[in-house]
């Protein structure tokens, strides 16, 4: 093991594109996408629209932070230098605990998926099996992450693509679809373009949010990326593409061949699409791809949290032993421990297979928005704190934009506090932060006591 030496700087043009990609697609896109368009039917696109805008503004702040010192490994430690110790203690940990929930949250979807070609299957295997192999590979080489992360992202661009050229053929037949002509009149035809009305269009925000949930991983590849200044601007930048692309053009698609409220809500509607042109084994393709989305979510979790432990114990904020590199110059001991922790979840798909899901994806939603919002104000104090005119990659219609984007993010935090399914995520996430606080502030207190008997 070394110590003190850096992180290698092995993933390329390609990986961070591709880590990009995959970042901005989730599960929820795939599989949860007949509920969300059930609850609030077209108006669902404006949604994913408005959230994607947002969530553009957030990378661009992010981007700015990180080019404007690519000696720094992460967001994380510009939390530390423009925040200081405190806000990187509590919104490192929280960030962790956000990808150890995401994982938690498809490595027990993983094991509902895999049990559809083998019924028989333990729900906990599947999460066994595919912690320890993504360990083994993670631990091999960033590299290999970085190819696996491409692959996976891959996969599900194909899958998207798929979808939206033939729905668009489906559309141009003119192809009867729900008891209707295929058309994009079926947008508004059926209700409007608020058929739930507006509570319905509100509450669909926190299924957006959920599927946007790790768009900001590219911040924390940015210290082993070959070439940051190069690739991550070209990643930030095609970020509104791929979500008009992704989320926007498939959900306008998918509506424009069916009526909002024909489709079955338990249902996937890639399946539906594919069904409907003659491929039998759709429901098994899709379910490929959501195993291959679920898989994804899991290796990126890996990534982040062993590298959000080796950038808090640099900092002073997790045991000194985070910070150790293997000979690959990858974080062994930090990737150990976050493996660890994710073993109890197949404990948890032992003992209570049906309520975990419903469990942990609610606090991760209300933890990331909490970490995109702290990520927004450090660049407030950064960009107050500089005095120079002139800023690489400068955050568009500053500070503006800025202010805009904490103020959306706080207000669908307010409408999360109204979802009486939310209440037990959002106790939960209450009790982490004060037991946060509690923690450092005992931490603090024990650095100032040593100092004392020092002197």
């Amino acid at each position: 093991m070394e110590d003190g030496k850096d992180l290698s700087r092995s993933l390329r043009s390609r990986h961070i594109q591709m880590i990009a990609i995959g970042g901005a697609i989730g599960t929820g896109l795939f599989l949860g996408s007949g509920t969300a368009i059930h609850e609030s039917g077209p108006s669902i696109i404006l949604a994913y629209t408005i959230t994607g805008i947002f969530c553009f503004f957030l990378m661009r702040s992010i981007g700015e932070l990180l080019l404007s010192d690519i000696r720094l490994h992460s967001f994380i430690d510009f939390i530390k230098r423009y925040m200081g110790n405190k806000f990187e203690f509590i919104t490192g940990w929280t960030y962790w605990l956000c990808w150890i929930n995401i994982a938690m949250a498809d490595l027990t979807a993983s094991g509902i998926y895999v049990r559809f070609w083998f019924p028989k299957f333990p729900q906990w295997a599947t999460p066994l099996i595919i912690i320890i192999v993504l360990l083994i590979t993670n631990t091999a080489s960033v590299k290999i992450f970085g190819e696996m992360e491409s692959w996976f992202a891959f996969i599900k661009v194909i899958a998207i693509l798929a979808l939206i050229g033939i729905g668009g053929y489906l559309i141009l037949i003119g192809y009867h679809g729900g008891g209707t002509k295929a058309s994009l009149n079926n947008l508004v035809n059926f209700g409007g373009f608020f058929p739930t009305g507006i509570r319905g269009f509100l509450i669909s925000f926190q299924m957006v949010l959920f599927a946007f949930a790790g768009i900001e991983m590219v911040g924390i590849t940015a210290g082993e990326t070959e070439n940051p200044k190069l690739n991550l601007p070209k990643a930030i930048n095609s970020l509104p593409v791929r979500i008009g692309l992704f989320y926007v053009g498939s959900m306008i698609i998918i509506m424009s061949i069916y009526p909002w409220n024909a489709l079955v809500s338990s249902q996937s509607p890639f399946v539906t699409v594919f069904n409907d042109v003659g491929i039998q084994q759709a429901a098994g393709i899709i379910n490929f791809v959501v195993l291959t989305a679920a898989l994804s979510a899991c290796n990126s979790a890996i990534f982040s949290t062993s590298r959000t432990l080796f950038a808090l114990a640099k900092g002073g904020n997790a045991p000194k032993i985070f910070k150790k590199l293997g000979h690959n110059l990858v974080p062994n001991v930090a990737l150990n421990f976050s493996s660890m922790v994710l073993l109890i979840v197949v404990v948890l798909n032992y003992f209570v297979p049906d309520d975990v899901f419903k469990l942990i994806s609610g606090m991760a939603t209300i933890n990331f928005i909490f970490v995109w919002i702290v990520l927004i104000v450090c660049h407030i104090i950064y960009r107050r704190t500089r005095k120079e005119k002139s800023f690489f990659f400068q955050m568009p219609g500053y500070p503006f934009t800025d202010y805009l984007t904490i103020l959306f993010f706080v207000s669908v935090l307010v409408i999360l506090m109204f979802d009486k399914s939310l209440f037990f995520s959002l106790l939960v996430s209450i009790i982490w932060f004060v037991l946060l606080l509690i923690i450092y502030k005992s931490k603090k207190k024990r650095r100032q006591n040593y100092g004392k008997s020092r002197e």
